[in-house]
């Protein structure tokens, strides 16, 4: 979808599908006086503006739109950028069914206009994805093709310049959580990482599993004991042009399936949703997606996935195995069903050999972070408070649910071994907290670092907002937002 700034008001605009956002008792007067007859069909429905109120008149005639929608869009005092980003989805969808250019006027009173703009071009556009790849016969679809937003200053065009870079990314994510572990597996994370490092020169190393043993990385390997298929550690770097001022990693938990292991996933533990296990390497994958054709400058980004499958076969770790870090940190594995933070501490050593000012990992790591959060925000911890506001604000630019959660050093006591330094997981109560002290272990000292936990963001059975039901693509704009605002 092509975005723009229209330089002609709702009065004279001549696209296919308009659609006006009102305030909650705003009056229609100044649309009474293109569309005549408006006004009695607003009262006739009873519309008062409120968030869930929509008008929609097809056919209208002559040379202006073929489909007048008008948006309730709440009270004035409560109108803000995710009220942007609701308006700008619903009107994207109240928009199929027609071809063309989409007019979109809501109230920009009181918005940066930069921030608005992005905000609804993001909205529109993401909105309206429809993963058809597995179907035998994919249902033709008829949508806009160009949204043009109506009544911003010109200024407001800056806002729209990373919008076709973060929804491709985003929308690479989605399809890599989407797509089933037959399909995404290893191998394909580490054939996605190449597609990325051909089209965008982008530097790509891809560690075998012998590779791996050589480094000693036993923590991440005894996951992949019980698969058939091939562990990668797949290692992606954006090199920007000039001098490197500042050097990041992002690393992404990467199991392409997921079934617990011995602890194998049982009653409600959604063991056929275990596809999107994989969604922080689709998160740091779907960002540097963004990242690449954004090329912030003074940065370089590295990428770490270490990606396997966690399963069942006469090879597969045991509850209650000892295995080695690549630091030489031990681990009893009380559940093997808490894979995911063995595979990141060997890719989080690898990042930090990077020599990294700061290290981000997205994981779709515990339950316990979805009972406390639910499914539109994911949790925050990091040792570091000036990389947490930053993140903070990246997210909120992109419209992400994101929330700092406490690092209470005392709760790592819960994670001694008898045996080993560490068991795998510790007591129930604030499992996702030792969850974030188990990953800080295992990074370098002096390195900011953070942790996002997307179990709940990841995924949505009904759609929300601009995320039609399932995947999501959460991450890829928090990411790429905060690595070029260190530019």
């Amino acid at each position: 979808m092509r975005c723009s700034l229209s330089s002609k008001g709702v009065q004279d605009w001549t696209g296919h599908v308009l659609v006006v956002g009102l305030l909650q008792d705003q009056s229609a007067t100044a649309l009474e006086a293109r569309f005549p007859g408006l006004g009695a069909a607003l009262e006739q429905q009873q519309f008062k503006g409120k968030p869930a109120d929509q008008l929609l008149i097809n056919r209208l005639g002559g040379d202006g739109p073929q489909r007048l929608v008008v948006l309730g869009l709440g009270p004035a005092n409560g109108f803000n950028l995710e009220g942007v980003r609701s308006a700008a989805a619903r009107a994207a969808k109240a928009a199929t069914g027609q071809t063309g250019s989409l007019g979109l006027q809501l109230s920009w009173d009181g918005l940066e206009p930069t921030a608005a703009a992005a905000a609804a071009a993001e909205a529109a556009r993401l909105a309206l994805y429809a993963d058809q790849r597995f179907r035998k016969a994919p249902e033709p679809r008829r949508q806009p093709d160009a949204l043009e937003l109506i009544g911003l200053p010109e200024a407001a065009t800056t806002g729209l310049d990373a919008v076709a870079a973060n929804c491709a990314g985003v929308e690479l994510a989605r399809e890599l959580v989407a797509a089933p572990p037959n399909v995404v597996t290893p191998a394909a994370l580490a054939k996605t990482a190449a597609e990325l490092s051909r089209n965008y020169d982008l530097e790509l190393s891809v560690l075998e599993q012998a590779d791996c043993e050589a480094r000693g990385m036993g923590a991440f390997l005894c996951v992949s004991q019980g698969s058939d298929l091939d562990p990668k550690l797949i290692h992606l770097i954006y090199h920007p042009e000039g001098e490197v001022k500042r050097r990041v990693a992002l690393v992404g938990k990467g199991l392409t399936f997921d079934s617990g292991g011995y602890n194998l996933k049982v009653g409600g533990a959604q063991i056929d949703m275990m596809k999107f296990d994989m969604g922080g390497s689709a998160a740091v994958l779907g960002a540097m997606r963004s990242i690449a054709e954004r090329k912030p400058t003074g940065v370089e980004v590295h990428m770490i996935v270490a990606s396997c499958e966690n399963m069942i076969n006469g090879s597969a770790v045991h509850p209650g195995d000892i295995v080695t870090a690549a630091d030489g940190t031990t681990i009893e594995i009380n559940n093997t069903d808490a894979e995911g933070r063995l595979t990141l501490a060997d890719a989080l050593l690898y990042a930090c050999e990077q020599k990294p000012d700061a290290v981000v990992d997205l994981a779709t790591l515990t339950g316990a972070c979805v009972v406390a959060l639910g499914d539109e925000i994911a949790g925050l911890w990091s040792n570091n408070d000036g990389l947490a506001t930053a993140l903070q604000q990246a997210a909120d630019a992109g419209g992400e649910g994101l929330w700092r959660m406490p690092l209470r050093a005392s709760y790592k006591e819960g994670l001694k071994s008898k045996l080993a330094d560490f068991k795998n997981t510790g007591p129930r109560p604030g499992g996702s907290i030792t969850a974030a002290l188990f990953l800080e272990h295992f990074v370098g000292e002096g390195i900011a670092w953070a942790h996002i936990d997307i179990a709940g963001t990841v995924w949505t059975d009904k759609g929300r907002g601009l995320d039609p039901a399932g995947a999501t693509g959460y991450g890829v704009r928090t990411l790429a937002n905060w690595i070029c605002n260190l530019a």
